[in-house]
C-alpha cells in the first residue's frame, strides 16, 4: 500500500484544563443548563504533520502549550463564558480554540481537531476537513 501525499502521518495530542462558568440561555425554560453554572473543561487539541522535525517530534509539547495557555488564560479561566462568546457551547469554545491555535501553527502543522470536555462523560469537538485527506492506497 502507499499512501497519497497529503495525508497527516503524524499526530500528537495536548490536554489542557480551564474552570467556567455559563448559561444555555437558548435551551427551554427549566432545563437545567439554561441556568448559570459552571464546569472543570477539559481541552483536548490535536496537531498532525507529514512528516517530523529536527527533533523527531511533530512539535515539542512545550510549544503547544505556549501557544495555548495564554489563549485559555486570557479569555476563557475562571471567566463566565457569555460575557464574549454568545451561546457558549462546548461545540463555541472548540471552534474558538481551534480557530486560535490554527492561525498560530507554522504551515508543516495542522490542527485537526480541539475536544472540549465538560464533564467525564461528556464531549464535543471541531474537526478540521480542509487539507487533511484521509489515507487512499494508490495502485502502483
Amino acid at each position: 500500500m502507499v499512501v497519497e501525499e497529503g495525508y497527516m502521518s503524524y499526530r500528537i495530542g495536548k490536554r489542557f484544563t480551564f474552570c467556567a462558568s455559563h448559561q444555555l440561555e437558548e435551551l427551554p425554560e427549566g432545563h437545567p443548563c439554561r441556568r448559570l453554572h459552571g464546569h472543570t473543561y477539559q481541552v483536548e487539541v490535536v496537531l498532525a504533520a507529514d512528516k517530523l522535525d529536527e527533533a523527531g517530534m511533530v512539535v515539542d509539547f512545550h510549544q503547544v502549550k505556549q501557544w495555548i495557555e495564554p489563549l485559555i488564560q486570557s479569555r476563557f479561566d475562571h471567566r463566565h463564558l457569555n460575557d464574549w462568546l454568545p451561546q457558549p457551547t462546548a461545540e463555541r469554545i472548540a471552534q474558538v480554540i481551534y480557530e486560535s491555535l490554527q492561525a498560530q501553527l507554522p504551515a508543516h502543522i495542522h490542527c485537526v481537531e480541539v475536544r472540549v470536555w465538560e464533564s467525564d462523560t461528556s464531549w464535543a469537538s471541531y474537526v478540521a476537513d480542509a487539507g487533511i485527506i484521509p489515507p487512499k492506497e494508490v495502485n502502483r
